[in-house]
């Protein structure tokens, strides 16, 4: 898809439910045009009449004419205030509302190939680039040229031979401050590329700041963020720089053309070619409004370009990875999971999981179990979409994973995961994710997931901070395992669900996920107690990536092998 045609459904946000402020600002910016050109024919007036040459209207007469224009100044300026706001910060937020919409339509495994940095610089300074660049300097652009063409008009109608000068003594300035203007376009993307790159390192760094000083790398990662800002302000530099060459350029042309035409209009007004004072006069103000257009043109063109190319790295980026939607599936697992020689392989690295053949009948629960990088997460991050690089098959009902349209996909799973995400908010809205259920439902999946004292004791407006920065390790992991029990999705996968809590609520939380015999439960555990192993239908052991034993937990200790091994070192 060509830029320009990937980029039409975002720009188009800017005007969609937006035409009533956009005409109004456009109509009051017209009108404020006019009545520049008004003005400066009012002075060629004043200054004949004040020398007595040329018919011109009476002194009152201009003072009628001055209060209508002082008039339309005051009205048209209130409407430009009023609609001008209304319409740019619609239409960022409508871009904004849109672009993220947008993002949220891909699936687990197509946002894991990227990095956030690139949104987080979309939606951030890029964003700030294209409302002043873009949406502000529309209006700029309207207002120059119709007083580029209504000043040209005028002057035709005053002078033709002193038009075709003026225009003559602006063309070549602005025919090279055009050309080095293009490449104004190129310096904003790469100050995009470079901030992409800083905002992942500031977000790396704070993510990882206990890391950090655990590790006492504080001068390094200091380096290393020094270097990355003097990349983003070397770039924003150049930018400037540019930017400024080409100011100077268009105030170039402008004090050439100005001056030689307020010259040229002094010679022909001596030399009696019927220029007279208020003309000559009336040219410098015109050649200064036809110019201001040559001044401005280049910087507000290349801005907008430059603006465009942001919102093409957006639309590019938002394209990327989405594959085409899938068939859906019933939100009811009928059979069966199955996993058909499976092996899968993070890029660069050897194979995590090496022909895993498994069958997950519907409505059982199911236990796997093994050492650290046995494979046992990896697997439950296929079944989820996690990943599309695997080879062999996985099926649900017969269907194959990959044709599986993944917003179906996640109407019948959900996953409750080690590495507990709590939104800024408060404790009822990281539970139910920010959506409305009965209220009897909510208490359930409190009072299964253990989290009944907790919201007894701070309630369920409590806010839970950055990340659940107020509420344990524990608690977040509880408030993962509700929002999924809430969601009743007819499977649920469990990846070490209780490693975060005391033996004795991870004993009552575990024994919860195996009271809900109407889901299948595929459970990732490290606690081999034999009170819950016994429990599960099937238990499934890895290693290395292989299922090597499968079996109930009696037939698996009867077997003395690598299972019994894993038990008899835990006790």
């Amino acid at each position: 898809m060509k830029s320009h045609e990937a980029r039409k459904p975002l720009v188009s946000q800017f005007y969609k439910h937006n035409h009533g402020n956009f005409v109004l600002a456009l109509f009051a910016t017209v009108m404020m045009s006019f009545v520049n050109l008004v003005i400066s024919w009012m002075l060629q007036q004043l200054m004949d009449l004040i020398a007595g040459t040329g018919n011109t209207f009476s002194l009152f007469q201009l003072l009628w004419v001055f209060l209508v224009v002082l008039g339309t100044i005051i009205l048209m300026g209130a409407i430009r205030a009023y609609a001008m706001p209304r319409f740019i910060s619609r239409a960022i937020g409508q871009y904004k509302d849109y672009a993220y919409g947008q993002l949220l339509k891909k699936s687990i495994a197509s946002f894991s190939e990227e990095t956030t940095s690139t949104y987080l610089s979309a939606f951030s300074n890029d964003t700030n680039s294209i409302e002043t660049n873009y949406l502000e300097k529309l209006f700029d652009l309207v207002m120059d040229s119709l007083l580029c063409l209504g000043a040209f008009v005028l002057m035709f109608w005053y002078s033709p031979l002193l038009t075709v000068i003026t225009l003559a003594l602006a063309f070549v300035p602005l025919a090279a401050s055009l050309l080095t203007g293009k490449r104004l376009a190129k310096m904003e993307k790469e100050v995009s590329r470079k901030n992409d790159g800083f905002l992942s390192m500031l977000k790396d760094g704070l993510s990882g700041f206990s890391v950090i000083k655990g590790f006492k790398a504080e001068k390094d990662i200091l380096r290393l963020f020094s270097e990355s800002n003097a990349q983003a302000q070397e770039a924003k530099r150049r930018r400037m720089t540019l930017a400024g060459i080409l100011r100077t350029i268009g105030n170039t042309a402008g004090v050439l053309a100005q001056f030689g035409v307020f010259l040229v209009a002094a010679a022909m007004a001596v030399a009696g070619w019927g220029i007279t004072p208020g003309v000559a006069w009336v040219f410098l103000q015109l050649s200064g409004l036809a110019v201001m257009f040559f001044q401005e043109a280049p910087e507000l063109f290349s801005n907008r370009m430059a603006a465009l190319g942001l919102v093409d790295k957006l639309a590019e980026a938002l394209s990327q990875n989405v594959r085409e939607e899938g068939t859906p599936i019933p939100k009811q697992l009928q059979d069966a999971i199955e996993v058909r020689d499976l092996s899968f392989a993070y890029q660069g690295g050897e194979e995590v999981l090496r022909q895993v053949n498994i069958r997950f009948q519907a409505g059982k629960s199911y236990a796997l179990v093994g050492a650290s990088g046995s494979g046992k997460s990896t697997l439950l991050n296929l079944l989820m979409g996690g990943q599309a690089g695997y080879s062999g098959n996985i099926f649900y009902d017969g269907q194959e994973l990959r044709g599986i349209q993944t917003a179906s996909l996640y109407e019948l799973v959900s996953r409750v995961e080690q590495d507990v995400f709590v939104f800024n908010s408060t404790l009822r809205d990281n539970i139910t994710m920010f959506r409305q259920f009965p209220e009897s439902q909510v208490k359930r999946a409190e009072k299964l997931s253990g989290l009944s004292s907790l919201v007894e004791t701070k309630g369920e407006t409590y806010l839970c901070g950055e990340n659940g920065v107020g509420l344990s390790g524990g608690e977040r992991q509880r408030v993962s395992i509700a929002r999924c029990l809430l969601r009743q999705t007819p499977v649920l996968l469990v990846d070490e669900a209780t490693a975060a809590l005391d033996k004795e609520t991870a004993f009552r939380v575990a024994s919860s996920i195996l009271d809900l015999t109407e889901l299948t439960r595929i459970v990732v555990t490290h606690s081999l107690e034999e009170a819950l192993l016994r429990r599960y239908d099937e238990i499934l052991v890895l290693n290395h990536g292989r299922v090597v034993e499968t079996g109930t937990f009696d037939a698996l200790m009867g077997q003395k092998g690598f299972f019994y091994s894993l038990y008899t070192v835990a006790q």
